[in-house]
């Protein structure tokens, strides 16, 4: 029985000015681009898939004033099933006229114990393949050790030299793709190496860095000596790295009882004083990380930063490569050891989960150093950065994730990843958010392992108990975002009606289901929040609200990604047949009209599909059993 058509009221606008945050998220973006600008052809490399990495020895002799490694790498790994070769990725210059043809890298011997192996290094598919006398079985541990020179090829950029002061400094960054520029790794998304030892040659006028604890220093007496670190946490290929340089080293002491530990920091000799005021910042930061998440996942090591000539920084286990010092670096690459080292990307189409995430850890600093008006300032930066280009999803495709510079795109992979786990916060509520994210990181599948996209909407729908399915669907997965048409009007009787409608920017997405905050004022100045459940199109709510209001805004604390948003203020008008009920509907015997409070009812006239007035009324209780079935129509 039943369907009411009435009339309708209108609507909406607002502004929020926002400090602009994006040149320093751009600066880590570009940096880590990492090792290269161009498309590669990365996909698992299915010849990697059958043995596990379990150990690395990682020696290496370089002269931060010369563009050439050598180094002899030992690696112990497990047969996943029986093997007459073993694949490693390494790089190799093929063009005669590249300026460092002559000394592009050259393997130079492969042994197992005391025996020589045979190999061949592909240069066109960039691995050294190596063959066993006989067949590995499944399930033995073995080890191979390879002898190699050469400098590393330019194009991917995993491995740098550059001066500071007229100093030579070398450094290395090898995310994504960048690994087997410098050195025979595993450098896929699907193995972790269990530990590692590395061992730096260099002029004994340097200091060497690397990841884990730094085991000792050796004088070889030939104006050389070797700097040993160790490194015993789970680790994927990309997060191993060297500098050398003539580093000044100091160190701050962080972290609580029992889990203390130190950040060891290695700076240039002219910059230290100045570095040391900015990085006196890293431990109020390192405490709210710890208290938002869990204690620092490498407490049985270090924490560190060594400074570089890149841009930005890169987040090396242990160890942060650091082109500046500002606040907001320092607190993304920190953020990166619980997102996107403790638990990393399972594949490159994930890698909001490193990048989206250190960079709201990033804003989190702001929310609590700087207080909310500058939280909701850095958000609307990210949001007219990301709605700059109507098209784009968090999540990557196929071709998508062998392209870095779409990896690292600032605009997508930071910006929009930052803001779509805001709104997840928004959508979930602090206090399950910040469990699911600490269960996150705390299930043993993924802690110093990888995780996907589903690994994170399981732990946030475990924790909410919400069915969070269409959210991922549409702002992880789909492209684009909203645009808003909304309209607030007094309706008497202290309650107001709010009028929702909104675009979608890529058609991808039919409907962006969101929560949305209202702020409405007073003209006493009285100031009053509200949330209302956005799930159709043209939807329409009755909210009490303690004031006759004079103004609002939309979304006032930026909690959604959207543009082009229409506000502004009705009158005393309500769409009744959004907010009156007929229940139930269908009936065939008792008829309830609903309406709120402070709506009067006059007169309640039932038509018949063919304009008969079958019913009149001002009860809003009513019989119709006496009806015969069919459609009625009924006014108010």
């Amino acid at each position: 029985m039943n369907k009411i058509l009435l009339c309708f009221f209108l609507f909406v606008s607002f502004s929020i000015t926002a400090q602009d945050y994006l040149n320093e998220i751009n600066e880590i973006a570009e940096a880590e681009l990492k090792s290269s600008s161009y498309t590669f052809d990365i996909q698992a490399n299915p010849n990697t898939l059958n043995y596990d990495v379990i150990y690395h020895r990682l020696e290496f002799e370089v002269d931060p004033a010369v563009y050439f490694i050598s180094g002899n790498v030992t690696t112990d790994f497990i047969a996943l099933e029986n093997m007459n070769s073993i694949t490693f990725d390494l790089g190799r210059i093929t063009n005669p006229n590249h300026p460092y043809f002559s000394n592009r890298i050259t393997v130079g011997s492969v042994m197992m114990g005391n025996e020589s192996l045979d190999f061949e290094h592909n240069s066109a598919s960039k691995e050294l393949i190596i063959e066993f006398p006989t067949t590995i079985l499944s399930g033995t541990t073995n080890s191979v050790s390879i002898s190699y020179a050469g400098a590393p090829n330019t194009t991917e950029q995993g491995f740098s030299i550059d001066t500071h002061n007229g100093v030579p400094v070398l450094w290395t960054l090898s995310e994504p793709f960048g690994g087997r520029d410098w050195w025979p790794c595993k450098q896929d998304l699907n193995d972790k190496i269990d530990s590692i030892d590395v061992f730096i040659t260099a002029p004994s006028q340097y200091v060497s860095v690397s990841n884990g604890v730094q085991q000792s220093v050796v004088d070889n007496g030939n104006g050389t000596k070797t700097t040993h670190f160790q490194h015993n946490y789970k680790i994927p290929a990309y997060l191993i790295a060297i500098a050398v340089t003539n580093y000044s080293i100091f160190t701050q002491q962080a972290g609580t009882a029992p889990n203390e530990f130190p950040i060891v920091n290695y700076i240039y000799p002219e910059n230290l004083n100045s570095v040391q005021n900015s990085l006196a910042v890293t431990l109020p930061i390192m405490d709210l990380f710890e208290e938002l998440f869990e204690t620092y996942p490498f407490a049985n090591e270090k924490y560190g930063h060594a400074q570089t000539e890149m841009n930005g920084g890169m987040e090396h286990t242990t160890v942060s490569f650091m082109g500046s010092f500002g606040r907001n670096l320092i607190a993304h690459e920190l953020a990166h050891q619980w997102f996107g080292n403790k638990v990393t990307c399972g594949t490159w189409k994930d890698i909001w989960l490193n990048e989206g995430l250190a960079t709201y850890l990033s804003g989190l600093v702001v929310e609590d150093f700087d207080g909310p008006t500058s939280f909701v300032n850095w958000k609307n930066s990210l949001i007219n950065n990301i709605t700059s280009s109507n098209s784009g999803a968090v999540y990557l495709t196929d071709t998508e994730a062998t392209n870095v510079n779409r990896i690292f795109s600032s605009r997508l992979s930071y910006n929009k990843g930052a803001m779509v786990t805001h709104m997840l916060r928004w959508r979930i509520g602090d206090e399950d958010f910040y469990q699911g994210l600490r269960n996150f990181l705390a299930d043993p599948l993924l802690a110093f392992g990888y995780a996907v996209t589903d690994d994170l909407q399981m732990h946030l729908e475990a924790t909410s108990g919400m069915d969070l399915t269409e959210f991922f669907e549409d702002w992880v997965y789909g492209q684009g975002f909203p645009s808003y048409i909304s309209s607030v009007g007094n309706i008497g009787n202290n309650q107001v009606s709010v009028y929702l409608e909104q675009t979608q920017s890529h058609p991808s997405v039919s409907f962006f289901e969101m929560p949305v905050e209202i702020r409405v004022y007073g003209s006493g100045g009285q100031v009053y929040d509200f949330v209302v459940e956005h799930t159709t199109n043209g939807q329409e709510f009755i909210v009490d609200v303690p004031f006759t209001i004079v103004d609002f805004d939309f979304d006032p604390n930026r909690h959604i990604i959207s543009n082009f948003n229409v506000a502004t203020l009705g009158t005393n008008k309500v769409n009744l047949a959004n907010v009156i009920q007929l229940i139930p509907n269908p009936t065939s015997s008792d008829l309830k009209v609903e309406y709120p409070q402070n709506i009067n009812i006059e007169n309640i006239q039932i038509y018949s599909n063919l304009g008969q007035l079958v019913l009149e009324t001002q009860n809003p209780l009513l019989n119709v059993s006496s009806l015969s079935n069919g459609v009625y129509f009924l006014t108010l």
